[in-house]
């Protein structure tokens, strides 16, 4: 058995990021860019107005100071007529700035009569309120690095300047596999001895989350060909595996056995901790494979303690998972040996241990904001005492 600090380091150690592909920006968000991106065009590509007014020349306006009204241009239009230095032009917001003119006023600060422009703005200066070719960025200039997360910011940039298509790192297709004779479908009726499943449906919402569309869940019995079957197919098509139940040293635990037979190479199995102790990972070259236990609390527990920074390594993204110290409201006592997870509420300044914690229960879990841990060596924390928490995203 190993500590928590150990199994973590394990999984850092053998997991590497996918293969970089080529991803449609609409379909890019929340993805790490692969490699530098550079602007194939000035943008904008012509002087542009930056607001509704008029656009003339400066040096024309000092000298006639009323300037005749020649046309207008919209937003769109195409037509690039020259402006003789007398005279301006109704423009709108976007619309390129005519050849000739130099400088927008806004329409606010102008009257007009008998079509003749009188600007009323003391203030206006050569240049003002237009947005110069290539003010946003100049052609074959860096437009994103390699390593950038693609935020929505980023998406609304990048297709601003052209870019339809990124080569980025993509999200992990993933497997999961449901172990347990006892569990039932929610919706259906409940037999004596089952438990309705939920593991399936808090995981792939988690996944969901964290930008993963591409899973796949599998239902199997409790037999060693069944769950070896389920995991030698999820093995050929998915980068993580993640089953749940079985994975104990009970009769009726058939993972550890089914992945050796699957070739699987076990990095370790059970994990000082509770909830959570008969953890199991390994990996079959670069697919990555954890045993979870069955008990819902200790599933998602371990999901955001172990499977989460897995993900974000073959995303080549920081780990999500904010880490941070927090004001216990309420004592806790433990025994030494065994890190605990407890689920926690954080108000924004303190941190209180929630009621329930068995690692079947749920409503705790439903009702927690982060995660808060008691390592090994700890035996007490005193109700103000700062302690370590994880505030959980997904």
């Amino acid at each position: 058995m190993i500590s928590v600090t150990e199994a973590k380091q394990i999984i850092k150690d053998h997991c590497k990021a996918l293969q970089p592909v080529v991803i449609k920006l609409s379909e890019a968000h929340g993805k790490i860019l692969a490699k530098d991106l550079f602007s194939t065009f000035d943008i904008p590509a012509f002087p542009q107005s930056s607001m509704d007014g008029y656009a003339f020349n400066f040096d024309g306006y000092m000298q006639y100071k009323i300037l005749q009204i020649a046309g207008e241009i919209a937003a769109g239009d195409k037509l690039n007529i020259l402006l003789e230095e007398n005279a301006a032009v109704r423009i709108f917001t976007g619309a390129a700035v005519p050849t000739g003119a130099d400088t927008v006023v806004m329409q606010e600060r102008t009257s007009v009569e008998n079509n003749r422009l009188f600007i009323m703005d003391e203030n206006i200066k050569a240049g003002s309120n237009v947005r110069a070719r290539g003010s946003e960025i100049k052609k074959n200039v860096l437009a994103l690095e390699n390593g950038s997360l693609l935020t929505a910011g980023a998406i609304g940039f990048l297709a601003g300047i052209g870019i339809t298509e990124v080569l980025a790192y993509p999200s992990p297709f993933v497997t999961i596999i449901v172990t347990g004779n006892e569990l039932q479908s929610p919706g259906l009726p409940l037999q004596h001895g089952q438990v309705y499943e939920s593991n399936s449906f808090a995981l792939e919402a988690a996944l969901r989350t964290l930008g993963i569309n591409t899973i796949i869940t599998e239902r199997v019995d409790d037999n060693l060909s069944g769950i070896e079957s389920a995991l030698q197919n999820a093995l050929m098509q998915s980068d993580i595996v993640l089953l749940t139940g079985g994975v104990s040293v009970g009769d009726y635990d058939f993972v550890v056995k089914a992945a050796e037979n699957c070739a699987v190479e076990k990095r370790f199995h059970k994990v000082k901790q509770k909830p959570g102790k008969p953890l199991y990972f390994g990996n079959k070259a670069s697919k990555i494979v954890f045993g979870l236990p069955g008990n819902p609390s200790s599933v998602l527990t371990c999901f955001y303690q172990y499977v989460v920074p897995a993900i974000h390594i073959l995303q080549n993204r920081p780990c999500m998972i904010k880490e941070m110290k927090a004001d216990l409201v309420n004592a806790y006592n433990k025994p030494t040996g065994f890190t605990h997870f407890l689920k926690g509420y954080y108000s924004g300044t303190k941190v209180s241990i929630l009621p329930g914690q068995e690692s079947y229960r749920m409503q705790s879990f439903a009702k927690a904001n982060c995660l808060i841990e008691f390592d090994e060596t700890v035996s007490q924390a005193s109700e103000g005492e700062p302690v370590k928490i994880y505030m959980l995203s997904c």
